[in-house]
């Protein structure tokens, strides 16, 4: 399957790897690498689905971990095989996170997805996708699973930074009059869901919930003040967010969370 035009037109412009490398994005990259971390043992077999440029793939591979990658952008297929050093056993295929065919049933420890739900917009798609991803798993294996939340975009993107016109968006149906919540579309480049069309979309997969997780809390709102911290205050804001990101009362603000569980 090739990328709808949004997408295909948006990636070759967009600079991931610079997203998770700014100070205040790195949040969400530490936090998903440090959960990663828990489950990881030596031997696994690792498989990213939607690696885009390869930010995690290349980060797991240089820690001795075997991956493979699916990626459906031509364009970041091109990045990612740039950024392969010689000594990674690290490999990367076109195709698409809803059929995972390609693959044989139960064949990883650990699969990773942490990109293509962002890019699905209904139920069917999204359930496809996950399907897919504990398919190739293999039993006792870990899923992540990451998303786009739309009350963290909603207030840094709207109410903070002015990129969304709330009130447009509103008069346009693409947020709900009575509680906000989001109604994307392919043109609109990201899926926005919340906690409850998570537990919804995993309503009937026979998996076990190990953790859900603000990825990145309050660190876009913070961007700013982020940015400006010397290392030891940024350290101690990371203590602080690795310590509340699963916080049932906090887990709605942020802009990404990730799902994490075991076949």
């Amino acid at each position: 399957m090739q990328p709808n035009r949004y997408l295909n037109e948006f990636y070759q412009s967009y600079d991931e790897d610079l997203r998770l490398t700014t100070r205040h994005g790195s949040v969400e990259f530490l936090t998903t690498m440090r959960y990663l971390e828990r489950y990881l043992k030596p031997g696994d077999r690792l498989l990213e689905v939607g690696a885009g440029t390869g930010r995690y793939a290349h980060a797991l591979a240089r820690r001795g971990f075997s991956v493979d990658a699916v990626e459906l952008v031509e364009h970041n297929i091109e990045l990612f095989q740039k950024n392969t050093a010689p000594q990674e056993q690290i490999s990367v295929v076109q195709g698409d996170a809803r059929d995972l065919s390609a693959f044989s049933d139960n064949q990883y420890d650990k699969t990773l997805l942490l990109g293509p739900l962002y890019h699905l917009y209904s139920f069917e798609d999204k359930r496809r996708a996950i399907h897919e991803a504990i398919r190739v798993t293999r039993p006792g294996g870990v899923v992540f699973a990451a998303y786009v939340i739309s009350d963290g975009c909603l207030i840094d993107e709207g109410f903070r930074r002015g990129n969304i016109d709330v009130a447009d968006y509103l008069k346009r149906g693409l947020l709900d009059p009575e509680n906000f919540a989001a109604h994307s579309e392919p043109k609109d480049l990201f899926e926005l869901v919340r906690k409850e069309d998570i537990d919804a979309l995993m309503r009937p997969f026979a998996v076990k919930r190990l953790h859900y997780v603000a990825s990145d809390g309050c660190a876009l709102l913070l961007r700013d003040e982020i940015d400006r911290m010397d290392e030891e205050t940024f350290r101690l804001f990371l203590n602080y967010h690795f310590a509340v990101c699963e916080r049932e009362d906090l887990v709605g603000i942020t802009s990404h969370a990730l799902d994490i569980f075991q076949k």
